[in-house]
């Protein structure tokens, strides 16, 4: 080994060490590869015979895969009957894939919940909110919150890691497959649920009352036994609303604890990698605020659209850890059922530019039947290989390169974002229960002001954290931005506070701190409980189109349809930038010294043109690290001195550099520019 190669992985040894140490020890068992980086593929075996199988392994080992995810939606594929398991063709599994060299995360499919389940414990099968009671007609139609299906995927989870925790292929656990898509339900035990929720969560009629404003609208509730479960359509109060939400997100994280207490009693040194989706639109749940009770690296499904929105959601995903993260599904090709070539491989370097260490394409194989007939994987429907499975070897291959210098991207991020489930839900109340005096105000809501806070930091090449502001340690970061946090809890807020008078930054947008922890609007001046820490008080606002906003150095930053303008009273803050294109020139952007930091406050919704000129000044006086610079759909990264550099086009890019380098992927010198192909990726080293 050069020695160059060698001191590489021992400074990243250090790295993924101080990285585990900053994280929970009990939750972060052995590193499951320093400086290793991993493809490899998901695998639905129950349909494929023996021979299929052993000819799927020889060709994932010749494609130079290392790491198997299955067990995922098969439930009934270990216990075909209630209490009667068969592990027979897993076992034979575990040792193929053991004697190939091959590593198995192994999934507990805690969803869907077979067939027999929902005939023997109809408790598991969804109601509706009109009560009828639906079959599981497709993927995650079960109710969670039913005792029963907890104690049966318990059971489930104790069978499978007593079984194969030892077994030496096992690397990793995930549980229940896109764990927070599925429905809510509206059975009577469910209402049952919410009330004992309910009182935990208030106490008394009176705290409940109050927290539901009841007085409004003759809804006053005179005895548990009234409490209804508002219905996820609407119409329904909002303050109610997010408490049910609330409800079903508590749901889903304590099946997720119990896995997850399953794993660390008989597979403790084994790593959760789990594929949750806390964002799926029909239900979803609070992972940034609770992720640290299940999770050990942060993982999804990785099908990006566009570049700066599949940017978020992986950096939303890996939430405030210094891990890696991993695509447990990742894209096989691109739009379309069969992909574009070098598509993959692209969003490949992609993630690895964001800290990804593992891909794992969807699917191995094409399926024949089911709700996925059409969708084309790596193995054709006439179990012929792809062109695709030629692409992850060569994936493969740029990987193996690449775990040798610096890679996976162990990253520190200097600058976070807020995001909050209970803040997503208040601005995207049910549309039947949306007024029209508030529609204009909640919306655009919280993802678009977010990707707009975002895209100027990404441009930029900085990486971000995204974080729920109460669950992390704050101090770790220089600049925190707070776009459009309509609804800002009491933890949240204080932690802020803390931050500011401690000496850091924060940049706020309007819309934001409007609602307290019940979605009920402030009594006192607004930003709720952040006045003196900004400076001023807004409460009015009006309507806007274009804006042109003039900063004190004189730079002029334009803005198409804001949407919303807010009339901010500064106090104690000083104004940084005027609406020079609005009567009166009112303040657009201040900032207020507080303790040893400041806070910044912008007039209107997150835009990233009148966002990106305040960024630049920030960085620069908060010395916050960036990547090189780089034309528009190139992204950029410094990996151990190292120009990492990712064309998310199709077309070619001239990217300037200093001097005379080497391509280390493509083997050829550059000086003075760097020619990307079209989907091209490259990692440069001076001569």
């Amino acid at each position: 080994m050069k020695t160059h190669a060698l001191l590489a992985q021992l400074l990243l040894a250090v790295t993924c060490l101080q990285s585990a140490q900053a994280e929970p020890a009990d939750n972060r068992p052995d590193w499951p590869g320093a400086g290793q980086l991993f493809v490899g593929t998901n695998y639905q075996p129950y349909d494929r015979t023996r021979e299929q199988i052993e000819r799927d392994i020889a060709r994932m080992k010749d494609a130079g895969m290392k790491v198997v995810r299955f067990g995922d939606l098969a439930w009934d594929a270990f216990e075909p009957q209630e209490g009667r398991f068969d592990f027979a063709l897993t076992d034979w599994l575990m040792d193929r894939m053991q004697a190939a060299g091959l590593k198995v995360l192994l999934d507990i499919p805690g969803q869907p919940a077979p067939v027999w389940m929902h005939h023997r414990y109809p408790g598991v099968s969804i109601v509706t909110q009109q009560g009828t009671r639906l079959d599981p007609a497709e993927r995650y139609m079960d109710n969670v919150a039913d005792p029963d299906y907890r104690r049966l995927v318990h059971r489930l989870a104790e069978r499978m890691l007593q079984r194969y925790a030892k077994h030496p292929a096992l690397f990793a656990v995930g549980y229940n497959n896109e764990a927070g898509n599925g429905m809510v339900s509206y059975s009577e035990a469910d209402r049952l649920r919410f009330i004992a929720w309910l009182k935990r969560k208030y106490g008394s009629l009176d705290a409940l009352n109050t927290a539901w404003a009841t007085q409004r609208w003759s809804r006053r509730i005179n005895a548990w036994d009234e409490v209804r479960l508002p219905y996820i359509d609407g119409p329904g109060p909002y303050e109610r609303y997010l408490d049910m939400r609330r409800f079903w997100s508590d749901a889903t994280i304590a099946v997720l604890r119990d896995l997850d207490a399953v794993r660390r009693r008989f597979a403790p040194d084994k790593p959760a990698i789990s594929n949750l989706w806390d964002s799926a639109w029909r239900k979803g749940f609070d992972m940034l605020a609770t992720y640290r009770d299940y999770v050990s690296y942060g993982a999804m499904g990785f099908y990006p659209g566009e570049p700066l929105g599949a940017a978020f959601e992986a950096t939303m995903m890996r939430a405030g850890m210094t891990a890696p993260i991993w695509f447990n599904e990742f894209t096989a090709g691109g739009p379309g059922y069969y992909g574009t070539r070098g598509r993959s491989r692209m969003w490949a370097h992609f993630g690895l530019l964001l800290g990804a260490q593992a891909v794992l394409p969807w699917t191995w194989h094409s399926h024949h039947g089911g709700e996925e007939q059409a969708l084309f994987g790596l193995i054709d429907h006439d179990d012929r290989p792809s062109w695709k499975l030629a692409e992850f070897a060569t994936i493969a291959r740029d990987f193996a390169q690449l775990e040798k210098l610096g890679f996976p991207r162990l990253q520190q991020p200097q600058v976070a974002i807020a995001y909050a489930f209970d803040n997503i839900i208040a601005t995207n109340l049910p549309k039947e229960g949306m007024s029209n005096t508030v529609r204009p105000y909640v919306n655009p809501g919280y993802m678009k002001q977010a990707h707009a806070a975002y895209e100027p930091l990404f441009k930029g090449n900085v990486d971000v954290a995204v974080i729920h502001l109460g669950a992390e340690d704050l101090s770790r970061y220089k600049l925190v931005i707070v776009p459009g946090m309509y609804l800002l809890d009491e933890t949240s807020r204080k932690r802020l506070r803390a931050f500011v008078e401690a000496g850091g930054t924060v940049v706020m947008t309007a819309q934001s701190a409007k609602v307290d922890d019940h979605n009920q609007w402030f009594h006192t001046p607004l930003p709720g409980g952040l006045t003196d820490v900004f400076g001023l008080r807004t409460n009015e606002f009006f309507g806007a189109g274009d804006l042109q906003m003039r900063l004190e150095n004189g730079e002029v930053a334009k803005a198409a349809g804001a949407a919303s303008v807010e009339v901010l009273e500064p106090a104690t803050a000083e104004v940084l930038a005027r609406f020079v294109n609005v009567e009166g020139q009112p303040p657009a952007l201040t900032v207020n010294r507080f303790g040893k930091g400041r806070a910044i406050y912008l007039a209107t919704v997150a835009q990233a043109p009148l966002l990106a000129p305040l960024y630049e000044r920030l960085i620069s006086e908060l010395n916050i690290e960036t990547g090189p610079r780089t034309p528009e759909g190139v992204s950029a990264r410094t990996v151990q001195r190292r120009r990492y550099y990712v064309n998310t086009t199709a077309e070619p890019k001239d990217v300037p550099i200093d001097g005379t380098q080497r391509g280390l992927l493509s083997g050829q010198t550059w000086t003075g520019t760097l020619k990307l192909p079209g989907f091209g990726a490259e990692l440069l080293q001076s001569q």
